[in-house]
């Protein structure tokens, strides 16, 4: 009995060892990708600092140039209408446009996903036969669709269509 406790003295010193070595890799690999990723960060926030003090600077150019032919007042009145029309035009690129959504009890909804597999009512198209449906039984000779489904039984509902979907309400059987 005293060798088996001896032997697991040893496992558990093991172990131990080797959660210790895990945790330090994990550490250090950890501490190498944080440290890449904080000066992406500094980089791109001195980027964006950069940026806006030229787009100062182009302000300052175009209220200067108007300037030359204008009082000052209205150089400056038309640079911060220039400069509202642009922020403007931003924010119209940057909002969904009616064609790509829907609007949707207050929010607007994409109308799919990415690769456009829905369709204009923003759920993916329901097949024209329930799998499992009249084909059931000759799919399941041929090897086709439906091979190996059981054929719907009499209390067997038949597949919600997306009209009939409603997202208010909960999504179990009672």
């Amino acid at each position: 009995m005293d060798r088996l406790d001896h032997l697991e003295h040893l496992d558990k010193a093991l172990v131990d060892e080797l959660a210790q070595v895990a945790r330090e890799t994990v550490r250090d690999e950890l501490r190498r990708q944080t440290r890449g990723q904080r000066r992406k960060a500094m980089l791109y926030a001195a980027s964006g600092a950069m940026a806006l003090y030229a787009g100062a600077a182009l302000a300052l150019t175009v209220g200067l140039a108007l300037a030359a032919g204008l009082p000052d007042w209205a150089a400056a009145l038309i640079t911060a209408l220039i400069l509202g029309a642009l922020a403007y035009a931003l924010r119209a690129a940057a909002k969904p446009s009616a064609s790509r959504s829907t609007h949707v009890h207050g929010a607007t909804a994409p109308l799919g996903p990415p690769g456009g597999l829905a369709g204009p009512s923003g759920y993916p198209p329901v097949p024209p036969v329930a799998p499992g449906g009249a084909g059931a039984a000759t799919g399941a000779a041929t090897g086709g669709p439906g091979a190996g489904t059981p054929a719907p039984g009499p209390g067997d509902a038949p597949a919600p269509r997306p009209d009939d979907i409603d997202p208010e309400t909960p999504h179990h059987r009672a």
